[in-house]
């Protein structure tokens, strides 16, 4: 496909749209990520599919399922790729207010189920490019996490689908900053101010509860700490730090101005929350002595 960005002249946009869609799966980095990923992300937020963008949100949904389960082969590459367009596609709609609740909804549950049942963990994979099916999944929740269309009830599922994603046993340790872009996607649910405190510490408990190190005597038979649980102490770390630093948006997400103006409400309190956590996991760090004489 040739003609830079612009929109092709011997074809229709229905066909050159199909055409990219297949291209995200393709195996050869320059195909999808130098031509596929860009062509599409360009139009959309040019406007191009403004008109058509249920369509197109609706085509990429089954990139999400190909080869769903799979582990180790190419297929990863149109589920995570797909994952990341979809994603564009949501920034679009939350800018410019296209699409129903519904659909947003719909295609919310599709990527919840995507992304707790995505196997496939690598990032980096050589002649094949980046796969990164776990970060661009990360994009996904963060841009589900800006809908208007997601309130309390919506949030909490997402959150609970964080923390599926990070306690699932799997092989694979994280090495690509996959944890600090699932910690942003947090951070952007944070950001909402629509959660309770009380449900996010409660969520956190659960997560700190899975990096404690069991109790026993003796011999181990098994790794520890497992991958699952390195990958989830490294997310607790990075929300911690985000938490403490504070994050700003994408400058080209008009709707990220207001989201990121100011800290969630919560901060100071959940800030403690996830220290909390991180302490338990490590008992060699410095706590204030509960019994310390105030001057």
């Amino acid at each position: 496909m040739s003609g830079g960005m612009t929109l092709p002249r011997d074809r229709s946009l229905s066909e050159a749209t199909v055409e990219l869609v297949q291209l995200l799966g393709s195996p050869n980095p320059r195909v999808r990520e130098d031509v596929a990923y860009p062509l599409l992300t360009t139009w959309i937020g040019q406007g191009v599919y403004d008109e058509l963008l249920g369509g197109l949100g609706d085509g990429l949904l089954p990139g999400l399922r190909h080869g769903l389960g799979h582990d180790g082969d190419p297929s990863v590459l149109r589920r995570s790729y797909s994952a990341l367009v979809l994603a564009e596609v949501l920034g679009r709609d939350e800018s410019e207010h296209l699409l129903p609740r519904t659909t947003v909804l719909a295609w919310g549950d599709e990527a919840a189920g995507w992304y707790v049942r995505e196997n496939d963990h690598r990032g980096w994979l050589g002649a094949q490019g980046w796969a990164q099916a776990v970060a661009h999944g990360a994009e996904l929740m963060a841009a589900l996490a800006r809908s208007r269309h997601l309130g309390a009830l919506e949030l909490t599922v997402l959150l609970d689908v964080v923390g599926d994603r990070l306690l699932t046993p799997t092989p694979y340790v994280w090495r690509h900053g996959e944890e600090d872009r699932l910690a942003f996607a947090v951070m952007t649910m944070l950001h909402r101010d629509v959660l309770e405190p009380g449900l996010v510490e409660a969520w956190l408990n659960r997560l700190g509860s899975g990096v404690v190190h069991p109790p026993t005597r003796g011999h181990r038979d098994d790794e520890w700490p497992t991958p699952a649980v390195r990958n989830t102490s490294a997310f607790l770390r990075a929300l911690h730090l985000q938490l403490a630093l504070g994050v700003q948006g994408r400058s080209d997400l008009r709707s990220d101005a207001d989201l990121f103006a100011r800290p969630p409400r919560h901060r100071a309190d959940l800030l403690l929350a996830v220290l909390d956590q991180v302490r338990a996991e490590s008992p060699g760090l410095y706590r204030e002595p509960a019994n310390r004489p105030r001057h």
